[in-house]
């Protein structure tokens, strides 16, 4: 189960832990959980929806205690829900999340509004082993999460019918929880984000921005395309190709509609998760 290869002595092994697509062996949710390999050290991005990624990182031969540094990508349950097991079952690697998490996150549905945010008890329990952080944060060398530096997110949070809820009343989800993890690898910057709620095309934007002198090869996430029309789609794949990238794989909240809408505008360069797949850049 591999993605791309390179030559280099040195890879970057990205392996999907938990994704909406199962294979033979091993189950799959609605929810998102990635291992990343580099320089000698283990990095989780996210832990799902429940405690299925320890029984996936058994089955893959992964051993949780061997995870060296752990974030969350966005404040929401399908990514954060297995964080507290995580925790439980490692006691060296520290959590990193943006400062403004909280557990505020909910989208609407019909006149209701459901909670979709973290565990409720999870910054309180585990503060000692959570870390919050702002603006560009280097977690190791060559290892950043990079927030959202795009204008106007709350458009988007009105438009998905995602709020958060403040002293002040209900307002529009700007995804300023969620972050970017970002990794130089030998074929350039490598952007992972769970779900990029604030676009694909924002993200890889952001992170060029970011580092103007260094080049973006590959984006891994979902996309957040299910509930969107074809020609939504179809535009994204353009404002993609405009960018420059090389890579996409793709998968989660993107689901197949979406990818096969993608696959066709964009051939090659894009992939496509399920557990157990891996990505050696």
């Amino acid at each position: 189960m591999q993605g791309i290869t390179s030559g280099d002595v040195m890879e970057t092994n990205i392996t999907i832990i938990v994704d909406n697509k199962s294979v033979e062996g091993i189950q799959g949710e609605w929810g998102l959980s990635i291992l990343i390999r580099y320089e000698g050290k283990n990095i989780l991005l996210d832990a799902g929806a429940s405690n299925l990624f320890l029984e996936n990182m058994k089955k893959l031969g992964i051993d949780v205690k061997d995870i060296d540094y752990a974030a969350l990508s966005h404040a929401h349950y399908d990514h954060a829900n297995g964080l507290p097991a995580f925790l439980e079952n490692n006691e060296k690697a520290k959590l990193y999340i943006r400062s403004s998490t909280s557990t505020d996150c909910y989208a609407k549905k019909f006149i209701f509004k459901k909670y979709i945010g973290i565990p409720r008890k999870m910054l309180d329990q585990y503060s000692d082993r959570i870390e919050m952080v702002s603006g560009d944060y280097k977690v190791m060398d060559a290892v950043w999460l990079l927030p959202h530096k795009t204008k106007g997110l709350d458009s988007i949070g009105k438009r998905e019918m995602m709020f958060r809820k403040s002293p002040g009343g209900w307002v529009p989800d700007d995804f300023s929880h969620e972050q970017s993890l970002v990794v130089d690898t030998d074929k350039g910057l490598v952007i992972l984000n769970s779900c990029s709620h604030g676009g694909a095309a924002n993200i890889i934007n952001e992170v060029k921005s970011t580092f103007p002198e260094k080049k973006v090869y590959g984006l891994i996430g979902g996309f957040h395309l299910f509930n969107k029309t074809e020609e939504e789609i179809r535009e994204l794949a353009g404002k993609i190709r405009e960018t420059g990238i090389e890579y996409i794989c793709t998968g989660h909240c993107t689901k197949d509609r979406a990818f096969n809408i993608l696959k066709e505008e964009l051939g090659d360069i894009a992939a496509q998760m399920k557990v157990g797949y891996q990505i050696l850049i």
